[in-house]
């Protein structure tokens, strides 16, 4: 019996759960703590879990890098669209009320469209940061002190 058989086992029934955690938090941010910066994180830690238990081979089939950078910058894209179709209609950046024409309704739209954009660019960021430190060698000489 392999001594990784169980972290394996292990890792298949937490990471989907992380990921349903992920998205619960992302969701339920405005009735508790919260949203899209902290799920981010949470989404992000189910790859580098899953990166340490089956190696960084499989993650890279998983989300390849290149996934990753496509993500980070429709994230941001979507953050910076939404403020500037509020600077194109004359209001102040973010400000959503040009949106919808009912007022709450608006403000929710470009809530959940910020969130969605920093959630993607927040997940994809830290997916990346762990790609490259995890791509360098980890082998320490005495040179190197």
């Amino acid at each position: 019996m392999s001594a990784h058989l169980i972290l394996r086992v292990v890792a298949k029934l937490l990471i989907p759960l992380i990921l349903i955690f992920g998205f619960y938090v992302h969701f339920h941010a405005k009735y508790a703590p919260g949203g899209a910066f902290q799920a981010g994180v949470i989404l992000a830690s189910a790859l580098i879990l899953y990166a340490l238990i089956f190696g960084m081979d499989a993650a890279r089939k998983a989300v390849p890098p290149w996934a990753a950078r496509v993500v980070l910058a429709l994230g941001a894209f979507i953050f910076a669209a939404v403020g500037f179709v509020s600077l194109f209609f004359g209001e102040n950046f973010l400000d959503y009320n040009v949106l919808l024409p009912t007022d709450y309704r608006a403000q929710y739209l470009g809530i959940i469209l910020v969130e969605i954009g920093v959630l993607m660019t927040v997940t994809a960021v830290i997916i990346a940061i762990f790609y490259a430190f995890a791509g360098r060698s980890p082998e320490i000489t005495d040179e190197d002190w």
